[in-house]
């Protein structure tokens, strides 16, 4: 694809490096866009050291801001020009180029947090991460400049030709309230004169006592004044009356003017030092609106919030009459309840003409809480265009914000308990999602849990469903009240044996009817009636069948759940629709990947979990355009979503205590059609030789049919020997894409293990396209000396997705510490061997928690020896340890034949 079809992106990875990747645009790239990218993309790809250096986003930071770029890669640009911003004010840079150190602008990269767009890794992103990218930035521009053989000015020149360093010229306004000149203008100028040669300030008149015999260094002492004087009319007047050299007393105007033009100074090289007031733009007069401080007669999306508008300077109250008052007053600044205020006349009418609209909206009973969070979301909308330039702050009220802080932090939450029958113990976190789960469905909400892939969505959703079925069946029959007490789950198909085993282990006392043809025998699903369905707890079928059983869409749920919610990710589809339509009086969606990653795919979730929330589809598409102007929208976007959202990360500390160090899960593949008529057709050819067969010449066919069913249970054409792998003929290959997506949202690396070498180049290229990169293969046949360099390749800094490793060429002698996922897509019955394999991962050095993947195709003779080795855990450590496979010989031949049959 040429580059003007494609924009640049940044991503952060897991453990807090940028990566660079290109993708598709919406529309072309224009020729500025396209020359910057290429220009960016070069010098990251030519860096030397990534760790070390951040020349690129050096570079980035001096490029024209004007220029557009991807929200993302902006953000970034944004973060390096308030570094460049604040190396240029250091004084003395040259003299400091190579030892210079900028101090972290702490309260700028504050609010640099709110304005983070949605991007890959942004999860990760912290203070903490943008300070020591902060440092890796000053490390860059020391490194760079130390290599650069001219001035530092020079330096910035080649760049950024506009830019100008600071000079030893300050500016100084302060307030003089007790004049009738209410403010005081001072010039001074750096200059070594302490005792130790420290630099000290002193009124710009004595330059012209130390340089009166030295004209050329007083004119570059004032060449930063003279660059200002160009552009500002002020300070050429100051310059040509001499008015500079001296202390001056103000009016309000004259530092109004000032004020407006400090921009202009800065960039001439001159530190402005003036009321932080001005700098924070705390004189501004704003609308702030408090919704939800009295408790509302009832729950959920539709509840009526009380709404107050007030007329705001800061922390005082103003009346209307107040800012007709200033209305009245001249452009420039004014005196009001001990503040000074900037009268700008279109801000004022504009803030007078919001509160006016909100005062309307006031007069009703109040508005919904889908109404507030859109009012906080987007005012404008709602206030007749009138809320734009940041001017209506809206706030949550007592009850409101007592509610949302409990959901966001939700270990304030009391602990809620399940009964006997759920047969978990939860960890606490998960206990925590149980209680949040809980409390939301009290308050009527809908709720998005969003756990990393390995924390246990599935149990804390198992446990609430427990408590679902303990409530609603006791007060539900004692009170014979018409409630529905069942849910429904839709997942996709790859995942129906997943759940089936869950629920089987974890909840068994559940009522659960499992609507697919692949769950019955014969192959089809019998219409429940509405009674039949009312004794159930849960119903769970696929998205592909969700929409073409219209008993589906009769019946009103208690719930409706989503796993792997991004299939509604595209709000367009026919499925995303179809699923919206369920009629439910409550819902919930399960998603291992970042909901923040695109804007359109957390307004589809969003549409699903509480519809409106977000505003229609349109309206929501006008706030996501405006936020290139408006990058606050980010933060209110976040701060509106969090209470519904909860995403517990492997990297939280709070988790990691929690965890393991290596998280181990059986993930559950189904036949594809074509697998279970081929594994048929084997056990039946077995079962009518085994008989007549005995000694060698019957272990050897036992062997050869272990090898054979896992070939099939694998893919057909590995069975076949054909070299095609379409990869919805095998099930592995459905829940291997499923699982490799969610690792890829989130740029983790994995390690996937097959005993078979002809497997490793079928699996590499179909990771390929999942991963949308090439990845590496490891197998008995690749040269020593080639190893080491593919395994260095690996570990490297350049991020590498997957290896696919054959199971004994994996198990010796590597480190690959870079992965915190390994898959055993095939299994070797032989825990030791297996574990070898994994501890590739997991070993010394390895800092993040490794999730361990054990794939088990359902029915099949896969998922019976693994429960043979389950049960008898001393079998599986001395017997299958030290033979291998060799014991499944010592079977007689109904122990065989049972085997090797297909249960499905």
């Amino acid at each position: 694809m040429s580059n003007h079809k494609q924009k640049l992106i940044t991503v952060l990875l897991p453990d807090g490096r940028l990566q660079l990747e290109r993708e598709s645009a919406d529309k072309g790239i224009n020729k500025s866009t396209s020359l910057l990218q290429q220009e960016i993309f070069t010098a990251y790809n030519e860096q030397k050291d990534r760790t070390a250096s951040l020349f690129w986003l050096l570079r980035l930071g001096f490029s024209d801001q004007n220029i557009s770029l991807s929200p993302s890669l902006d953000f970034w640009r944004r973060f390096s020009a308030l570094f460049i911003h604040h190396l240029r004010l250091t004084p003395e840079l040259e003299e400091l180029r190579e030892k210079v150190s900028v101090p972290l602008a702490t309260e700028e990269i504050n609010k640099l947090m709110e304005t983070i767009p949605a991007l890959t890794g942004g999860e990760y992103l912290s203070p903490g991460l943008l300070a020591s990218f902060w440092s890796e930035l000053n490390d860059a521009f020391v490194q760079s400049v130390s290599d650069y053989s001219g001035t530092v000015a020079d330096f910035f020149h080649s760049f950024s030709p506009d830019s100008q360093l600071l000079g030893r010229i300050y500016f100084h306004l302060v307030e003089n309230k007790n004049s009738d000149l209410p403010f005081a203008f001072l010039a001074t100028y750096a200059t070594r004169m302490g005792t130790e040669g420290e630099s000290r300030h002193l009124p710009l008149k004595y330059a012209l006592q130390e340089y009166q015999n030295d004209n050329a260094k007083l004119l570059n002492l004032l060449s930063t004044v003279h660059r200002a004087a160009r552009e500002s009319e002020l300070i050429t007047d100051l310059l040509e009356s001499n008015d500079l050299f001296s202390p001056l007393a103000w009016t309000a105007g004259e530092a109004h003017t000032f004020l407006q033009e400090v921009p202009l100074y800065e960039d001439a090289g001159i530190l402005c030092r003036i009321p932080d007031w001005w700098r924070t733009k705390g004189s501004g007069v704003s609308v702030k609106i408090s919704l939800g401080d009295r408790t509302p007669a009832m729950v959920g999306i539709t509840a009526l919030l009380d709404f107050t508008p007030r007329l705001m300077l800061g922390d005082e109250e103003l009346t209307p009459e107040e800012i007709k008052q200033l209305l009245d007053q001249v452009e420039g600044l004014a005196f009001i309840k001990n503040k000074w205020v900037s009268v700008d006349q279109e801000r004022l009418q504009q803030t007078l003409a919001a509160y006016e609209e909100a005062e309307k909206l006031a007069e009703n009973e109040g508005i919904t809480l889908a109404e507030a969070m859109r009012l906080q979301l987007h005012p404008e909308t709602m206030l007749a265009g009138q809320a734009d330039n940041g001017i209506v702050e809206v706030e949550n009220g007592e009850w409101l914000q007592t509610v949302f802080s409990k959901m966001i932090n939700p270990g304030q939450l009391p602990k809620t308990a399940t009964d006997k029958h759920f047969l978990a113990d939860l960890r606490p976190y998960q206990q925590d999602g149980l209680s949040w789960l809980c409390e939301l469905n009290k308050l009527g909400f809908g709720a998005c849990l969003a756990d990393d892939m390995g924390l246990g969505k599935t149990v804390q959703i198992l446990a609430f469903l427990n408590i679902l079925s303990q409530t609603q069946r006791s007060t539900g029959k004692k009170e014979k009240t018409s409630y529905k007490t069942a849910s429904l789950l839709i997942i996709p198909a790859s995942l129906l044996s997943n759940w089936d085993q869950e629920i089987k282990k974890f909840s068994p006392n559940l009522k659960v009817f499992l609507a697919h043809p692949d769950m019955h025998r014969p192959r089809r699903v019998k219409t429940p009636t509405e009674s039949e369905l009312d004794e159930l707890d849960l119903v769970i079928t696929t998205y592909a069948l969700s929409h073409r059983y219209i008993w589906l869409l009769e019946y009103t749920w208690q719930y409706v759940i989503l796993d792997e919610a991004q299939a509604i990710k595209n709000p367009g589809t026919r499925q995303s629709k179809a699923v919206k339509t369920i009629p439910a009086r409550n819902r919930i969606a399960m998603t291992g990947t970042p909901v923040e990653n695109r804007l359109s795919d957390l307004w589809s979730l969003f549409d699903f979990v509480n519809p409106g929330l977000l505003g229609t589809a349109a309206e929501f598409s006008t706030f996501s355009k405006a936020l290139a102007e408006r990058l606050d929208g980010y933060g209110r976007l976040r701060r509106m979503t969090a209470p519904f959202i909860l995403r517990r990360l492997k990297s939280d500390k709070s988790i990691i205590s929690d965890l393991p160090d290596k998280v181990e899960m059986k993930t559950w593949a189904t036949l594809s059609k074509k697998q279970a008529v081929i594994y048929q057709q084997l056990v039946d050819r077995i079962n009518d030789t085994l008989e007549d067969t005995d000694g060698i010449q019957r272990k050897g066919m036992i062997l050869a049919a272990l090898t054979k069913f896992k070939q099939i249970c694998n893919h057909p054409d590995q069975y076949a020997g054909v070299d095609g792998y379409t990869a919805k003929e095998s099930g592995k290959f459905s829940r291997l894409q499923e699982i490799c997506e969610t690792i890829h949202e989130k740029r983790e690396q994995v390690l996937v293990f097959t005993q078979f070498k002809e497997m490793t180049a079928p699996l590499a290229r179909f990771l390929e396209t999942v991963f949308q990169r090439p990845g590496l293969i490891l197998h008995g046949s690749v040269a020593v000396g080639k190893r080491k360099k593919i395994i260095e390749q690996f570990q490297q800094d350049d991020y590498i997705p997957f290896m696919v490793l054959s199971l004994k060429a994996g198990g010796v002698g590597l480190n690959l510490t870079r992965a915190n996922h390994v898959i055993h897509f095939d299994r070797w019955w032989n825990p030791a061997v297996e574990n070898q394999a994994t501890d590739r991962a997991f070993r010394i050095g390895q800092k993040k928690k490794v999730m361990v993947h054990k794939f088990v195709t359902k029915g099949t003779i896969e998922e019976k020896i693994d429960a043979m080795l389950t049960q008898k855990q001393q079998l599986s450590n001395d017997v299958v340890a030290a033979s291998g496979e060799s014991w499944l010989t010592e079977m007689n031949n109904d122990e065989l034949a049972d085997l090797f049959s297909l249960n499905i």
